[in-house]
């Protein structure tokens, strides 16, 4: 098993380097997700951080090539290993600096720094360390012993993708919606139509209704009810200018059983009620303020 390891080692890094690379070589996301990153807050620029995240995918792709075309030479997996422990000193540094970033390290991650990171950063490293050493290739492995290759090359990713943060919507987010179908939300007992109120709070404070009506919501969460299969949450606001502002109540309403793990946007309907006189303001109101455009939500 331990010559199967060492042979197939190269493979795998490959693999994970070549996925890695190419996600922060050529996706569109690079630019996106750079200044979300600790390595933006590092360099003090997105621009930056975006190029030198390009820069080491291009350099994962290089090292990926090297392993699957030369894996007996040691310089792919000592190249491999310096590159590992490179993420686990920026790991660390960013952990220390911007904990609530996120690494960058496929460019797709917008999760903060986490174990998970560390985990795969180490893979790399121990990876790279033991393919310079062994300098065995792959490929006899594969031929000779087809069954256990695939068994361990299984194995190694369902590793990679559970040190993978990224990946979880592929695996982890249908999973969790599965279990709560089947067993419902461990904070309801056994209902199993309705989430906590508090999960709806988050799912809408994520939402483009939320991001329209925040210049005029002026509370936390004041109320809130259930109305056949929507669950309406209230908060307090103001409209007009300084002068001329008007207390206003905006109620939202999503539906009841919407999660974090439910996927897709959640249709979000939401609605400004004057506190004075009870009847409703029309958007058009709203977008005359000044600095305070609403934007109609579609229902």
């Amino acid at each position: 098993m331990l010559s199967l390891t060492t042979s197939l080692a190269p493979l795998v890094l490959a693999s994970l380097l070549g996925w890695t690379g190419a996600v922060k070589m050529f996706s569109r996301g690079t630019a996106q997700q750079a200044p979300k990153t600790a390595l933006a807050r590092m360099l003090r620029s997105s621009e930056r951080a975006t190029t030198v995240l390009r820069a080491t995918g291009a350099g994962e792709l290089l090292i990926a090539a090297g392993l699957l075309v030369v894996p007996a030479n040691p310089v792919p997996g000592a190249a491999a290993a310096v590159l590992g422990a490179g993420f686990l000193a920026y790991l660390g540094y960013g952990r220390a600096m911007a904990p609530e970033s996120s690494c960058g390290c496929s460019a797709r991650e917008d999760t903060p720094i986490t174990w998970r990171a560390f985990a795969r950063a180490a893979v790399v490293l121990v990876g790279g360390a033991t393919v310079a050493v062994a300098q065995d290739t792959w490929w006899p492995a594969v031929s000779e012993r087809p069954a256990g290759a695939l068994a361990f090359l299984a194995g190694a990713a369902a590793v990679l993708v559970a040190v993978s943060a990224d990946l979880d919507r592929w695996w982890l987010l249908p999973l969790r919606r599965t279990r709560l179908r089947v067993i419902g939300h461990p904070l309801l007992g056994t209902a199993t139509d309705q989430v906590p109120v508090a999960a709806s709070v988050e799912l809408l404070e994520n939402s483009l209704a939320w991001q329209a009506a925040a210049p005029v919501v002026r509370s936390a969460l004041l109320d809130h009810w259930e109305d056949d299969s929507w669950r309406i949450l209230q908060y307090s606001g103001v409209y007009g200018d300084r002068e001329n502002a008007r207390p206003v109540a905006v109620v939202f309403a999503l539906d009841a059983t919407a999660g974090r793990d439910s996927g897709g946007d959640p249709i979000v309907r939401v609605s400004y009620v004057d506190a004075d006189s009870g009847e409703a303001v029309a958007v058009d109101e709203l977008n005359a303020v000044p600095s305070r455009r609403i934007l109609p939500m579609a229902g």
